[in-house]
């Protein structure tokens, strides 16, 4: 009989990295593996909650669990995303204990799983996770106020309730639904580039659009989670929504206010969060000014938003941890002493392309400064943990990313740099609570 337990790290990494290149042998090990996962013989082991005097890991790995079922058994997007909960669920879990990450983390092509609901046109590849197809764009700026409340107990979000249930049965974790924020979910339905002009052009429009998403769409879909799962979390993601893409000040003023403007007067707002907003760094870059002396004179102290009043921001939409994400590009320093100043865990990702296996140049240098990239967080993390409130059980009962974070891990991952970086993780001393 095989055991999971057999596979704890490095182990199951090692086996991936053999079932990565191909080895017929790993091949069907991981069949052998996906075969017991899936027919529940290791549901006892994926109740085990990660340690809760240690530094811990979560990743988010739908997209290599439908890598491996898509290799071993065929299984194509749409029919992995949509048709067997359980199925879902213990592949997600059996890659996360294969992986070594020793904290659960539920997710999906949210994106992709927010608009289909509305009637956008979708894209489902054989191996790879849905999205909208840019060409067939569902609203514009004539007919986006006819857009009504979908029925949220078919398609997709019957889908997200089962897998919900499947994760809450099988880990004891608080279900956690995974929708966009109101500025990513009109990038997808109305278009990233009209919308964008309208951002610079016609901003009243972009905030009646987004206000219209949260009180016709996004509040009744929390409403609905809610009800269902009175002991659920929401996570509501806006990547498109972020600094780098629509600068700070807009990130600020249409994509966080539109968040704050829908979780008005909602019982649950309190565990409502967004946590991926990236591009920290334009915040800091000073902008050029292409006037003469006596102009920029004038100009040049115009208020903007800096990193202190976007990290405040932020926090206004994630009250819960401080989040570090790879595409921030700011020192872990600077959100350690945020955490301990206002009180709250920091988690700090690991970005997917950083662990690309197609864009890594020079292996041996990118391992040397990935162990001392990973040491710095995971050492940010701990001083985090000694320094705060910290509840008995270390949030590993909490369902969102906490810790060392991978963003993506997916079937081209480098999973000796995942090995490296859980290195540090695993061998870090216990936090001293205060």
């Amino acid at each position: 009989m095989i055991k999971i337990e057999d596979y704890a790290f490095p182990e199951g990494l090692h086996l991936l990295t053999r079932w990565q290149a191909g080895e017929a042998d790993a091949k069907q090990e991981m069949a052998n593996i996906f075969d017991a996962a899936i027919a529940g013989e290791f549901d006892e082991n994926f109740a085990v909650l990660a340690p809760l005097d240690r530094v811990h890991s979560t990743a988010s790995v739908h997209m290599l669990a439908l890598a491996v079922l898509h290799d071993l058994y065929g299984v194509e997007s749409r029919d992995y995303y949509n048709t067997d909960p359980y199925r879902y669920v213990r592949a997600n879990l059996v890659v996360s204990r294969l992986l070594g990450v020793n904290k659960y983390y539920n997710t999906w092509a949210l994106y992709a799983f927010t608009c289909e609901p509305l009637g956008q046109t979708m894209m489902y590849p054989d191996k790879f996770p849905p999205g909208a197809d840019p060409e067939a764009i569902l609203i514009n700026k004539d007919n986006w106020h006819l857009l009504e409340t979908p029925d949220f107990t078919t398609g997709v979000p019957k889908a997200i309730d089962d897998i919900l249930r499947a994760v809450e049965e099988l880990t004891g974790m608080p279900p956690l639904l995974n929708i966009s924020a109101p500025y990513s979910l009109a990038a997808d339905i109305y278009g990233q580039e009209p919308l964008l002009a309208d951002v610079v052009n016609d901003p009243d429009n972009v905030n009646a659009l987004l206000d219209h998403l949260g009180d016709k769409v996004l509040g009744p879909w929390m409403d609905h989670h809610f009800e269902t799962f009175p002991n659920g979390w929401v996570e509501l993601s806006d990547a498109s929504g972020s600094p780098f893409f629509i600068g700070p000040e807009n990130c600020t003023n249409m994509s966080i206010r539109s968040i704050r403007h829908m979780l008005r007067d909602k019982p649950y707002a309190d565990r409502v969060f967004d946590n991926n907003y990236r591009g920290d760094f334009v915040a800091e870059v000073k902008k050029k000014v292409r006037a003469s002396r006596r102009k920029v004179a004038k100009t040049a102290d115009v208020a903007k938003v800096g990193l202190q009043e976007l990290t405040k921001a932020k926090v206004s939409v994630n009250p819960v941890f401080i989040m570090r994400l790879e595409a921030d590009k700011v020192d872990i320093s600077f959100y350690e002493e945020q955490a301990i100043q206002r009180n709250l865990p920091l988690t700090s990702g690991i970005g997917s392309p950083q662990i690309d296996r197609n864009s890594i140049e020079d292996l041996d240098a990118t391992k040397a400064a990935f162990t001392k990239e990973a040491r710095s967080f995971v050492h940010a993390i701990k001083r985090v943990c000694e320094n705060i409130d910290l509840p008995e059980d270390n949030h590993v009962r909490a369902p969102w990313p906490s810790h060392v974070y991978f963003e993506d891990v997916n079937g081209e991952s480098q999973f000796e740099l995942v090995e490296i970086i859980l290195n540090e993780v695993y061998k870090c001393e216990p936090i001293k609570r205060k």
